[in-house]
């Protein structure tokens, strides 16, 4: 059959890039639905901040009059200045189980990049690495926690086919408090440090939530400066993210270490809304916002979704401290299970630190990457 990759230029075509995930996963039990009008703000570049420092190109597949895929091509011109390289990424990538059409997508987006003067090509990001990012290598019949990615078990052989050789792998952990408890050598050492520091770890001010979003700002982009493709967070997008998540900040799990005062380091932990999120059809409306509040309440799982120390403290054992806290102020919510992730696979400290816990790599996302 001939295949049409064809560049997104109508707003037609744009509803249907948007909204192709939905009938690709449909009947597909791990996956879950994101919110449509997420979905929508994502995509949109006229609303969402990333694309203020991003060019972008976004395709579908089409194979007899029916779409069989999409990705996006993008080039962060903020990351390139950072790294000082010329990278350009893909992103959004959805397929059928076909070579002919994932080799189609990636040469249009590997060619588009190469265009606007790329030498490399990484991906999948979505549409960067401070979004979801990353290519499921494992636990396909397992949903995705909240704000991370999902994708059929046969993308990886596209991919690798196409070419695209692994550039870092991110590694998700998982603990059962039902099953283990935190090491009593680790406790006794973490307090001993915190009493000696006069490291102060409580949660965020909800009541004073903007100046508190601005603190965490200026520790995220210090804590992650030096990861692996890391960009730092303009202030626009910082604050939209805020924003998005403030409804669903639960305040002992949004924890601030400070020394003297100082904000030194933070952590952000959420509950799984994606075990509510998976009975609807991604839309609130007219039976999702109901089947939400009901499903929210049987939520027995959390993700450490952000997790960072300024450089300078990193040998006090911080990090440790404040999964410690929220491991205690989890489980007493009734969050006994959790997910930590992402975890660069070389990042020995924060590896270290969660494998004392006891916790164990469960998920590899994997990022890959070729020349132009």
């Amino acid at each position: 059959m001939a295949l049409d990759i064809i560049a997104v230029q109508s707003k037609k075509d744009w509803n249907t890039f948007v909204r192709f995930p939905y009938q690709h996963y449909k009947d597909h039990p791990p996956w879950v639905p994101p919110l449509l009008m997420d979905q929508k703000v994502l995509h949109n570049p006229k609303k969402y901040p990333f694309y203020n420092h991003a060019d972008h190109q976004f395709f579908l597949a089409k194979m007899e009059e029916r779409i069989v895929g999409r990705i996006a091509a993008l080039v962060d011109h903020r990351h390139n200045k950072v790294h000082e390289e010329k990278m350009g990424f893909f992103g959004f990538f959805e397929t059928i189980d076909d070579q002919k059409v994932a080799n189609g997508l990636l040469n249009a987006a590997k060619d588009w990049v190469k265009n606007q003067g790329m030498d490399r090509f990484r991906g999948p990001a979505n549409p960067c690495q401070n979004e979801d990012c990353g290519l499921l290598t494992n636990a396909f019949d397992t949903p995705p926690v909240i704000m991370m990615p999902y994708n059929y078990a046969y993308y990886q052989n596209l991919i690798e086919s196409f070419g695209l050789k692994k550039a870092m792998d991110l590694w998700a952990y998982y603990i059962d408090a039902n099953k283990i408890d935190p090491p009593e050598k680790l406790i006794r050492v973490v307090e001993k440090k915190k009493a000696r520091n006069n490291i102060i770890i409580s949660p965020i001010n909800i009541k004073d939530f903007w100046n508190e979003a601005k603190k965490v700002w200026v520790i995220y982009n210090k804590a992650w400066e030096k990861n692996w493709g890391f960009v730092p967070m303009t202030e626009d997008e910082f604050d939209y993210l805020a924003k998005h998540l403030k409804s669903v900040i639960v305040p002992d799990l949004a924890l601030m270490a400070e020394i003297d005062g100082k904000p030194i380091a933070f952590s952000l932990t959420l509950p799984d809304l994606n075990q509510a999120l998976i009975h609807t059809n991604g839309r609130l409306f007219p039976t999702g916002l109901a089947k939400i509040m009901i499903h929210e309440k049987k939520i027995d799982m959390a993700r450490v979704i952000i997790m960072g120390v300024i450089p300078e403290y990193r040998n006090l054992g911080i990090d440790a401290m404040l999964y410690l806290d929220t491991w205690r102020n989890a489980t007493a919510r009734g969050y006994a299970r959790g997910e930590m992730s992402w975890i660069l696979e070389n990042n020995t400290m924060m590896n270290r630190a969660l494998q004392m816990l006891g916790a164990e790599v469960y998920k590899v996302y994997r990022m890959y990457e070729m020349s132009t």
